[in-house]
């Protein structure tokens, strides 16, 4: 399995659709074969443009992801489009981030559960998810969380009950915490025994810069490949079955308890 994590760049100066017709164009030239092609978290308004959500929203049907169908078609491979703002029946708008299969179909759509408060607006602009989907592939059962969701462990908990062997997570995380992010993909995947996809944005905008470093880290916590702080693709080889084996020789979920808060009971104070 040949992946490719596509870094993007939303600068303040361009408009989300020149920035959708920038990235169409930068995949429809991109040599490489690749059997997933995985791009960032909110890439075409740019994480930090709050005040361009309303206006960016759409549907699931809209121009972000009709674009990508296009792409995933012409060139055989599933891409992961990251997220869009996406606008729901009742006008309220989510995190949604959406897999296309090689035949241009929608084979996964999750919207981000945890939205995040932290010196960030997107809290108060966009619902959370109220679900989790996992969906099988030609490369394996696969889920996505977004960004922020690493830091939730209970989530990805749930992810690996349901079936998930890989795990794809399109970010808009900040250089500031760079460290953080290259501790929580190393971790999520080792505790879960996953194999982890983890794409992330660069570049500044509204003020903040991003950190980049995209990168893939097996179940036993190597990492496969990490890309650099700037633009442009990161190609990597995976072998799926790298899950089965880890889990079958080192069988550490069958250890994990179902529930941990039988462990300590709350007391009822008389």
């Amino acid at each position: 399995m040949r992946v490719a994590l596509a870094q993007i760049a939303s600068p303040d100066t361009e408009t989300p659709a020149h920035r959708l017709e920038r990235v169409r164009r930068s995949l429809a030239d991109f040599s490489a074969d690749a059997d997933l092609i995985v791009l960032p978290e909110l890439w075409r308004v740019g994480y930090n443009h709050f005040d361009d959500y309303e206006a960016t929203g759409e549907t699931l049907d809209g121009p972000t992801v009709q674009v990508l169908q296009t792409v995933a078609r012409d060139r055989r491979c599933y891409v992961h489009v990251g997220s869009i703002v996406e606008r729901t029946d009742s006008g309220k708008l989510r995190n949604t981030a959406v897999l296309i299969d090689p035949d241009g179909r929608i084979a996964h759509h999750y919207s981000k559960v945890h939205v995040f408060g932290y010196r960030s607006r997107e809290a108060g602009l966009l619902l959370p998810g109220q679900r989790i989907r996992v969906t099988d592939t030609a490369f394996g059962p696969t889920a996505a969380t977004t960004c922020y969701d690493l830091r939730f462990p209970g989530l990805w908990t749930e992810l690996v009950r349901t079936g998930a062997e890989i795990v794809i997570v399109p970010a808009a995380w900040p250089k500031a915490r760079l460290a953080h992010w290259r501790l929580l993909t190393s971790a999520r995947a080792v505790d879960n025994q996953v194999v982890v996809i983890a794409c992330n944005a660069v570049g500044t905008h509204g003020g903040v810069e991003l950190g980049g470093h995209s990168r893939v880290v097996d179940p036993w916590g190597e990492v496969l490949a990490e890309a650099d702080d700037s633009e442009g693709f990161t190609v990597v080889e995976i072998d799926p079955a790298v899950v089965g084996r880890t889990r079958t020789e080192f069988p550490v979920l069958g250890d994990r308890l179902d529930d941990y808060g039988v462990l300590a009971p709350r007391e009822v104070l008389s």
